[in-house]
């Protein structure tokens, strides 16, 4: 399996950002992807997953700004990014794995992330 990140890059506060994630490989007929940050000295934040019928979850920190979306048919994950904070910055990362009957999913897979920086 093999996740891509692209789309990320430099944008001034307030602004907006897409991301997209492309997957190769069997992951699972039944598979959750997700977006997850990491800052410079600070633990990596979970802030977006979709299961593959489509079920969406957001951290608090972006809900109600960031929209994660899916194309099964291309394969491709998406994260719209709006209203961007200089607190958004870090590097930004998706993730893949079988979701679980119940909790969260192993995140087994990743891609090499794409950096966000907001000024």
């Amino acid at each position: 399996v093999q996740l891509v990140e692209s789309g990320g890059g430099s944008v001034q506060a307030g602004g907006s950002l897409g991301l997209s994630c492309a997957h190769s490989g069997y992951i699972s007929s039944r598979h959750c992807m997700g977006w997850f940050r990491q800052a410079p000295g600070k633990a990596r934040e979970g802030i977006a997953g979709i299961r593959r019928d489509g079920d969406e979850y957001y951290a608090d920190s972006v809900k109600g700004r960031f929209t994660i979306s899916q194309d099964n048919a291309k394969n491709t994950i998406y994260l719209q990014m709006s209203s961007l904070t200089p607190d958004d910055t870090a590097m930004y990362y998706c993730a893949a794995d079988s979701c679980p009957d119940s909790g969260d999913p192993e995140w087994s897979y990743w891609g090499q992330g794409t950096q966000v920086t907001v000024s």
